[in-house]
């Protein structure tokens, strides 16, 4: 078992026993996500600690996205719910980039690929996000190449 995922269990047990209704809540929800991602596909694998990562960078957005919808709708308890939430799982993820380090980040590989114009901005992206590795959302690294290229 991943070292990730048997962190979760531990932090869900003792949720449970300081009985934290929403961290209980959201680390069943995260460890039904990775126990679905396990069993999806041909044959049940166990999954490494970066694709539990991965999933919990997938639940985050969800509870982002969620969030934002809620506030939209003017429905503020909801929205307040799912931005608890997201800050659980923000926890398990690795410390997201400040815009002058993602700014910097692009800046170095639009000059490492001699990129030139929006032309190249598929090959920028590919190495951006590869740099990234899940510390920014795919939209802001996509703004900020958009921004050095056009």
């Amino acid at each position: 078992m991943s070292d990730l995922k048997q962190k979760l269990r531990d932090d869900l047990t003792t949720a449970m026993k300081a009985r934290d209704e929403l961290t209980t809540a959201t680390l069943r929800m995260v460890l039904a996500a990775v126990t679905a991602e396990e069993v999806s596909g041909k044959q049940a694998r166990e999954l490494s600690d970066d694709e539990v990562q991965a999933v919990l960078r997938r639940e985050a957005k969800k509870r982002r996205e969620a969030a934002e919808a809620f506030g939209g709708a003017r429905r503020a308890e909801q929205a307040a719910r799912e931005q608890a939430e997201g800050e659980v799982l923000a926890g398990y993820l690795p410390a997201q980039l400040t815009d002058e380090d993602l700014v910097a980040l692009v800046a170095g590989v639009v000059a490492a690929t001699g990129a030139s114009g929006m032309g190249d901005m598929g090959k920028v992206m590919g190495r951006a996000n590869a740099e990234v590795a899940g510390r920014a959302d795919g939209g802001r690294v996509a703004a900020e190449v958009r921004r050095q290229l056009g």
